[in-house]
């Protein structure tokens, strides 16, 4: 009796730290209608212990264009500082610096992390999402400075350092879906058009 205990308390707080994915709504009105007609129309919830903790809507198609490689670089493919998605945060929502972050809708930017001492360690790979606040990034079009960029970004983290998701291009034989890696991160990887992509949606680097 107590080993079947043991087990059923084992059990019930492993699914404490359990995400799922369902299917989203309709893209928030805060978004900009040029931005909002080149994402996919319904978006994708992330549920944790306490309900509904994020809903992302990616882009249909990456925009034509190469930023060119580099070291720990995975994409190529996608233009700097580029529109890839947007993000409805919910109460409680953290970057991967363990920020705190505001509720509310922002727009998923991509551009990567410069070579330098300030950011060793912080993932493997370099490139990486900014989180920009709806109501000031209104142009699908726009391709901010790198500067200009990190400020939207230091709007929603209300920190220094700029809030920003990890992401990378996977393997060809990725898994879709969401899945947990490691101790802290939750990897929801998915396809922009054939473009394959994986986004840390909770979690936390080491570094």
């Amino acid at each position: 009796m107590l080993k079947l205990f043991c087990s059923l308390a084992l059990a019930a707080i492993a699914a404490l730290g359990q995400y799922k994915t369902e299917p989203g709504g309709a893209v928030p009105s805060e978004v900009a209608p040029s931005i909002a007609a080149a994402l996919d129309k319904t978006g994708v919830k992330l549920v944790g212990p306490n309900g509904v903790t994020s809903e992302l809507w990616l882009r249909q198609s990456i925009p034509a264009g190469n930023a060119g490689g580099g070291e720990n670089v995975t994409f190529t493919e996608i233009p700097l500082s580029a529109v890839v998605g947007v993000i409805r945060l919910g109460d409680g929502a953290t970057d991967r610096r363990g920020q705190p972050l505001k509720p509310g809708v922002y727009v998923l930017r991509y551009n990567r992390m410069p070579v330098d001492g300030d950011h060793q360690g912080a993932a493997p790979q370099r490139d990486f999402l900014v989180l920009s606040p709806a109501a000031a990034d209104q142009d699908l079009n726009a391709a901010p400075a790198f500067a200009d960029l990190m400020n939207l970004g230091r709007k929603v983290s209300g920190t220094p350092h700029p809030a920003v998701l990890s992401v990378w291009k996977p393997a060809d034989d990725y898994q879709a879906g969401l899945s947990k890696e490691g101790e802290n991160d939750w990897v929801y990887m998915t396809k922009i058009g054939s473009l394959p992509i994986a986004i840390i949606l909770v979690g936390k680097a080491e570094a």
